[in-house]
């Protein structure tokens, strides 16, 4: 391994990537990191504007390819700078790049590997959680999925807001698997709300609910993309 370097930055927003949010932060860590154990940071550092939640990230795979060639380490501020999905994680160990994070440089492929499996065992048990909190609200006689919904979550007592922010988490990750199915649309000429639910409608693509998409529910869809 040589001492080069190659500076991999992300935030999750357009808003945090037009402001430079988080994006100095992150260049100071990973500067900082370089400096103290005399690494040489390759020009230019690879930045995007991405979810975390997405594996189809062009600028990451540019810096893993340039790390490659090179025979540079791939230098990031956090781990979760790179995902929180076991998978993608466990399948850019075994892509050939170190990858070293500034928050603990020291970690070895071991750790890392387990650190991400915990956090997707995690994401499991939040999910678990939230279908039995949603589960004992519905026998306690909380009324779900009307607009009433989350008020009565939190009436409903503590166990059932924590549920509510899972709901929440979970309603986050299935945007983001229709993420590249609203672009395409919009790509396509597919722009206003009641256009992309006859699109998804016709593709067989139902809600979370199991329903028909509408312009509202498409509305929703979009303000979790944009916001994420």
């Amino acid at each position: 391994m040589t001492n080069r370097a190659v500076a991999y930055y992300r935030v999750s927003t357009a808003r945090q990537g037009a402001s430079g949010l988080g994006l100095e932060a992150q260049r100071a860590a990973v500067e900082a990191l370089c400096v103290a154990r005399g690494w040489d940071l390759i020009a230019p550092p690879y930045q995007e504007v991405e979810s975390g939640k997405r594996a189809d990230r062009p600028e990451l795979s540019k810096a893993l390819e340039r790390a490659r060639l090179t025979g540079a380490r791939l230098v990031i501020a956090k781990l979760d700078r790179l995902s929180r999905d076991a998978a993608f994680l466990l399948t850019l160990q075994n892509s050939g790049v170190r990858f070293v994070a500034a928050d603990m440089p020291d970690a070895n492929d071991l750790t890392v590997g387990i650190m991400a499996l915990v956090a997707q065992q995690e994401r499991q048990f939040i999910s678990d959680r939230t279908k039995a909190a949603l589960a004992a609200a519905k026998a306690r006689g909380v009324r779900l999925g009307n607009p009433n919904g989350p008020a009565a979550l939190r009436r409903a007592g503590k166990g059932t807001v924590a549920a509510l922010e899972a709901v929440s988490s979970n309603a986050d990750d299935r945007a983001e698997r229709l993420r590249s199915t609203v672009e395409r649309l919009k790509a396509e000429g597919v722009v206003s709300l009641a256009g992309i639910a006859e699109a998804l409608n016709a593709q067989g693509i139902v809600t979370a609910r199991g329903g028909r998409w509408h312009a509202s529910s498409v509305r929703n869809l979009v303000a979790r993309l944009d916001a994420s």
